[in-house]
Order: C-alpha cells, then sequence, then structure tokens
C-alpha cells in the first residue's frame, strides 16, 4: 500500500483519533516519533520497521499468495526478530521463486540443500522444509475448493477484528482457531503466536495501538474493502 495513497486517510484518521483524548500526555510522549506521527512503540525508531508499520501493518489483505507469502515469513521469524525478516524479504522471495507456491511446491530435495546454503535468508532446515510442505498444503486446499483468501478471513467473520489496542497481545483467539485450522491441513510452523503476530500483520486484526494514527486509518482500509 503507497505511503502516498494513505496520506488523506491518515491525516484524517489522526485528527479523528486525538480528538477523543484517549492517551496520557507519558504515553503521547513515548509514542511521538520524530516526525510527530504518534505510532506504536516499537516502530518508531528503525526507518525499515517504520515505513513497514506506516504502508503495510495492519492493512487488511485479501490476495491468497500474498497472505501465504506473509504465513510463511512469519514462520521464519520463529525465534527471531522481524527486523532481521523484514530487512531480508527481497532475499527470501528470490530464494523462494517469490513465494509463487505451485512453484514451492515442487522444489526437491536438491533445492533443500540449496537454500540451506544460502546465507541471505534463515538457514534452518526445519523452516525451509516446513515451506515446501505448506506449499502443497495451500495447493491441496485449493484442489478441495478452499481458496486460502476466503478461508482465512471466513474464520474471521469476513471482517478485520479489533485488538485490544494494547500493543501487547500475543496470542488471541481468532489466531488459536486459525493455528488450529492451519495445522489441521498440513501446515507447519504455525503456531498460535506465530498466527496472531501474522494476523496482525494482515489486518485480519487490527492490533494498531489504540493511540497509534494507524488505527482508525487501517478501520478505514477495512471498510473500504468491505471487509
Amino acid at each position: 500500500m503507497c505511503w502516498k495513497r494513505l496520506l488523506p486517510l491518515i491525516m484524517v484518521g489522526q485528527a479523528e483519533w486525538f480528538g477523543g483524548g484517549v492517551m496520557s500526555d507519558l504515553m503521547a510522549d513515548k509514542m511521538r516519533c520524530d516526525d510527530g506521527y504518534t505510532r506504536c512503540l516499537w516502530a518508531c525508531s528503525d526507518p525499515l520497521l517504520q515505513q513497514y508499520h506506516d504502508t503495510e501493518w495492519g492493512v487488511p489483505e485479501r490476495n491468497s499468495r500474498a497472505l501465504w507469502e506473509k504465513l510463511m515469513l512469519d514462520g521464519f521469524q520463529a525465534g527471531l526478530s522481524w527486523r532481521l525478516i523484514l530487512a531480508r524479504r527481497d532475499a527470501f522471495r528470490a530464494a523462494f521463486s517469490g513465494f509463487v507456491p505451485e512453484r514451492v511446491a515442487a522444489y526437491t530435495q536438491q533445492d533443500v540443500e540449496r537454500l540451506v546454503t544460502d546465507a541471505r535468508i534463515i538457514r534452518s532446515r526445519a523452516k525451509i522444509e516446513a515451506v515446501i510442505g505448506n506449499a502443497r498444503a495451500y495447493l491441496a486446499m485449493q484442489d478441495k475448493g478452499e481458496e486460502f483468501s476466503d478461508f482465512v478471513w471466513g474464520l474471521a467473520g469476513g471482517r478485520s477484528v479489533a485488538g485490544d489496542g494494547s500493543g501487547t497481545s500475543t496470542r488471541s483467539t481468532l489466531g488459536d482457531t486459525l493455528s488450529a485450522a492451519l495445522k489441521e491441513r498440513g501446515f507447519r510452523f504455525v503456531g498460535p503466536v506465530i498466527v496472531h503476530a501474522w494476523a496482525q500483520a494482515t489486518g485480519l486484526i487490527n492490533d494498531h495501538h489504540a493511540s497509534c494514527f494507524c488505527r482508525p486509518v487501517c478501520e478505514k482500509q477495512a471498510a473500504l474493502l468491505n471487509v
């Protein structure tokens, strides 16, 4: 989502949200970044995280392939920082054929050996093999007439779920439900914490802090997409 496309909504959303007086002066000082915007705390100090927060995180994603890619990247994040994964995202895309499930599902043991020696990505054999297996699980769902996006958003009730606005949650009812459903379909590295983070990132859950200017922006995006 382009920053310039979001900017008109951002300005409206920030004015409306701040007008409610929902945050204390202390919290406002902590969350107010150098450019004057109030963001989730994790996004203030690092330019890469700030851009990701402002343009992607929490924006509802309805494309099946893009949803699957993000879930795979969140699986690689397990035990690591998202900053590390985000910095290597282009390298992951190059290594995994653009995260096109049809291509990844056809990978062989030779491809696994190639990937575990690729210093550009996270060289975890278990995670690499999980991505290949998850591509096959994705296609198996498709073969049964279960479109990935429809399946995911269907479990969310067809619309973005409002998070508690605390900025501290690591699990959710929706994340637990999605995790169990994905495991039933053969997915790996889809535990409740990983899936909750994925749901936050893809707008299934709008978990921007209550005082973050992006929370009402993502609400407006969800409304425009009829999510």
